[in-house]
């Protein structure tokens, strides 16, 4: 009698098939996972950065001419979608009429142009002034200025209570991704004190 020895034909069963898609999956998984939190690393890192830029502008606008840029007697908080006017005067983009502050044009911040009211300055349809500087989520920053000259401001930061900031003319703070200022994740803001 013939030993039978049996082949196994070449190819792999449906098991093992099985098996090696479901490792790629569990490795995609967590790949998109690191791949996001490397995103969202990025994203705050460019919103610190323009915090800081904004802050670096206010007090460089103060060193030249010895006032804010921003009209009042009592400290105010700006937001930098609304209030186009602040980012004019800080852009050397204000208009010859009226209370003019930046009266030498001195271009004072330097951020990135963004797109769709995203991560960047956004400048109006006849690209003359900005409507806008969003955070990379699309938020505004918040920029608190000492107009009464006290060397003190007390800025809301997103943990819920407030910051008093002695020494400081400007603190600027992000609400961060979930656009949530006290509630929600505060690890996610960014601001230029207290890092």
């Amino acid at each position: 009698m013939k030993n039978q020895i049996r082949r196994r034909a070449h190819g792999f069963t449906l098991i093992e098939l099985l098996v090696v898609i479901s490792i790629i999956a569990v490795l995609a998984a967590a790949g998109f996972a690191a791949g996001n939190a490397a995103i969202q690393k990025a994203r705050k890192a460019t919103a610190l950065a323009t915090a800081t830029a904004i802050e670096t502008a206010v007090t460089n606008f103060y060193t030249e001419y010895g006032y804010m840029p921003k009209e009042g007697s009592q400290d105010t908080t700006v937001r930098t979608d609304s209030d186009v006017d602040f980012l004019n005067v800080l852009l050397g983009l204000e208009g010859t009429g009226g209370n003019v502050l930046n009266t030498r044009s001195i271009r004072f911040l330097s951020v990135r142009e963004g797109k769709a009211k995203k991560n960047g300055l956004i400048y109006s349809a006849g690209g003359n002034n900005v409507s806008g500087l969003y955070d990379p989520w699309g938020g505004p920053f918040y920029v608190r200025l000492d107009l009464d000259y006290d060397e003190r401001v007390t800025a809301q930061p997103s943990s819920g209570g407030s910051s008093n900031l002695n020494g400081r003319r400007v603190a600027v703070w992000s609400n961060g991704a979930d656009g949530v200022k006290g509630g929600g994740k505060a690890a996610d803001d960014v601001r230029t004190w207290g890092q």
